[in-house]
């Protein structure tokens, strides 16, 4: 019985680091942005990026890995606009990009880099 307890608070407490470990966040200047949040927010929470960068991401059928062709694409089904930040966090920290899609953070990644 003991041990049954045992493994059943291990299994829950791999799966809480294991959602938790999925979405990142950066802090800045004593706040947090994190998925979900604006442009806006973001700038007011981080201020100005050290780059931006942005782009139009391919679209893709419904259920498929296959990109709507171009010729559809161009003229039928816009693409989806991406908006990439790049913070440059100081010494002995690592760079963060801030992929934005659709005006929302998408997600936060840390390189020691820009990629």
């Amino acid at each position: 019985m003991k041990t049954q307890r045992v493994g059943i608070v291990l299994a829950v407490g791999a799966a809480l680091l294991c959602t938790a470990a999925q979405a990142e966040s950066l802090r800045c200047n004593g706040r947090i942005a994190e998925e979900g949040d604006s442009r806006v927010s973001v700038f007011y929470k981080c201020g100005e990026p050290l780059l931006r960068d942005a782009y139009c991401a391919p679209l893709y059928y419904s259920s498929s890995r296959h990109p709507v062709p171009e010729a559809f694409a161009s003229a039928l089904v816009p693409c989806q606009q991406i908006d990439e930040w790049l913070y440059d966090r100081g010494p002995g920290n690592l760079f963060a990009t801030v992929r934005f899609r659709a005006g929302v953070v998408q997600s936060i990644r840390y390189s020691g880099a820009p990629q």
